[in-house]
């Protein structure tokens, strides 16, 4: 059984802060199942962008994994992503993060190339 949206991001977030770092709901989405991405803000004013993995890269054991969407990218093109996912899903969760690195806080998909 997967833990629903909102237990993942508060747990998330709490781990951030007690981290040094910041974590802010940019927006909410549904409680149970809303599909989470992850905007991490870097010092230099680019952003990478987390998003679910594929369901074929899901965990087996019902935990999260993301995939990385956008690398050092722009403010106008991590919006414009999101703008499209929203289109598709009303109900995802926008998590803004400002920390040095993500280390262990969410499984990612291993990246090709």
């Amino acid at each position: 059984m997967r833990l629903r949206s909102d237990i993942f991001v508060s747990a998330l977030t709490r781990r951030v802060f007690s981290m040094g770092g910041f974590a802010a709901v940019e927006r909410r989405g549904a409680d149970q199942a809303g599909a989470i991405f992850i905007r991490l803000r870097h010092r230099d004013g680019t952003e990478d962008l987390f998003g679910p993995a594929p369901q074929m890269l899901a965990a087996e054991e019902g935990g999260r994994r993301f995939e990385r969407r956008l690398r050092a990218a722009q403010t106008e093109a991590v919006e414009a992503l999101m703008a499209r996912e929203l289109r598709f899903d009303s109900d995802l969760w926008l998590i803004e993060l400002d920390i040095e690195a993500i280390g262990d806080l969410f499984e990612v998909t291993a990246e090709e190339g």
